[in-house]
């Protein structure tokens, strides 16, 4: 019942005239905060060749016209978008630069400026290529027999198919060395049995690459597929990090495979470690991704955000501030152009590689940080993408290789005694 419609009090005064809401002040302007801004005060993409560059656009033009209007939805449902990965697939997006008979050449520059442009828009969105392309499809194409290749690369690039990697366990994580799930060997093939952990698409009912200690102690890898009696992936639930895309728990009892399941050039954890490896850098330009998304939106709502008569851009606070994130941001863009040439040129050492991820995210972490605050109160909504940004950087901190240990494979080169445990 309204106001007008409830019966008034003996003697009270007369119910004041209805006044329309046009109170000065009253209605906050919606902020525009997504217009692309090419922060490169040093010239980084300057001279990017043509093909990278018609890659980058296309990530570009999927991201603000497919998913910077939906995406705040299902993040916050925790809901998975696979439209948006078929999507990719369509567009030729996939592949994080990994070759497939049929489709053109894709450079690993390519595949970095797809992932940073990909995590400008959504984490979840730039991790869905992460795990299907550059750790399923690449599983298959490393370490793939002919008949395994001819099956999977071209589902999985397109995503007509989805793949998942599981190598993590419940109870190692940086220790993956240490997995338990175990590959008996049986006539004609293998039964699995373990319990795997954080694995993207684990849950989707595609193919899974599960790794698992042999009757030899060797560690190998298998294509599982997700329907095989004694699979269970359970979809990890109360995330507050890559909330659009489904981690599951994946438990493994008694599941039966054949013997052409084995990759066969998955002979031991180092060939685990070369797949991610191969990933390190792509996990860094996303960093960079979150960062410009974070820099960008705190350019914009200081500039149309109006406090004390003037726009917050004014104050030389605020100026300061924008000036430190984007030192930052074009220090982080300049090394990691670096070491992806050198990576190019086959010259990368796996210490160079753990440096671009420990200093992206690190780095990402501090933007994100600044930009939520200059937001203020604003920076918590997620129509205003910073606080979306903020928590998705926390999840790719931590995956693929935690901050100590890249900091101990860096700290190893530097000083050539390990500190591992």
């Amino acid at each position: 019942m309204s106001t007008t419609d409830a019966p008034a009090a003996p003697n009270a005064p007369a119910a004041p005239p209805a006044r329309a809401h046009t109170e000065v002040g009253v209605e906050e302007p919606e902020y525009d905060l997504t217009e692309p801004l090419d922060p490169d005060m040093a010239g980084v993409f300057r001279d990017l060749p043509a093909a990278d560059v018609a890659y980058r656009d296309r990530a570009r033009a999927f991201v603000q016209d497919e998913v910077l209007p939906v995406i705040d939805g299902f993040w916050d449902r925790a809901e998975y978008p696979v439209h948006l990965l078929r999507r990719l697939g369509e567009l030729d997006l996939v592949r994080d630069g990994v070759d497939v008979p049929g489709r053109p050449p894709m450079s690993l520059l390519a595949a970095c400026v797809v992932q940073h442009e990909l995590s400008r828009g959504d984490g979840s969105v730039a991790t869905m290529v992460g795990v299907q392309g550059g750790l399923a499809l690449r599983s298959v194409a490393m370490l793939g027999s002919d008949a395994q290749r001819e099956r999977w690369l071209e589902p999985l690039a397109s995503a007509t198919e989805l793949g998942a990697f599981a190598l993590t366990e419940p109870t190692h994580g940086s220790d993956s060395v240490s997995l338990e799930t175990r590959a008996r060997t049986v006539d004609g093939g293998y039964v699995l049995d373990g319990q795997k952990k954080w694995i993207g698409n684990g849950s989707v009912g595609g193919v899974t690459v599960v790794w698992g200690r042999g009757d030899d102690e060797k560690v190998h890898g298998f294509l599982v597929p997700q329907q095989a009696p004694g699979y269970d992936g359970r979809t990890i639930e109360g995330k507050v990090a890559l909330r659009a895309i489904w981690q599951a728990h994946v438990r493994l009892d008694g599941v039966r495979l054949d013997a052409d399941a084995m990759l066969p050039g998955g002979e031991s954890f180092a060939d685990a470690a070369r797949v991610l490896a191969a990933t390190r850098l792509g996990v860094a330009w996303s960093a960079l991704g979150h960062a410009t998304a974070c820099y960008e939106s705190a350019v914009h709502y200081t500039r149309q955000r109006v406090q004390f008569g003037r726009p917050l851009a004014a104050a030389q606070v605020v100026q300061e501030r924008l000036a430190r994130m984007l030192s930052q941001l074009t220090s982080l863009q300049t090394l990691l152009m670096s070491l992806t040439r050198l990576a190019e040129d086959d010259a990368i050492r796996g210490a160079q590689a753990s440096l671009a991820k420990y200093t992206a995210t690190r780095t990402a972490r501090e933007i994100a940080s600044e930009a939520r605050d200059l937001l203020g109160g604003n920076g918590i909504l997620l129509r205003h993408r910073v606080v979306r940004h903020f928590a998705d950087i926390e999840a790719i901190h931590t995956y693929e290789g935690t901050e100590t240990v890249q900091a101990l494979i860096v700290g190893r080169d530097i000083t050539g005694i390990s500190a591992f445990a």
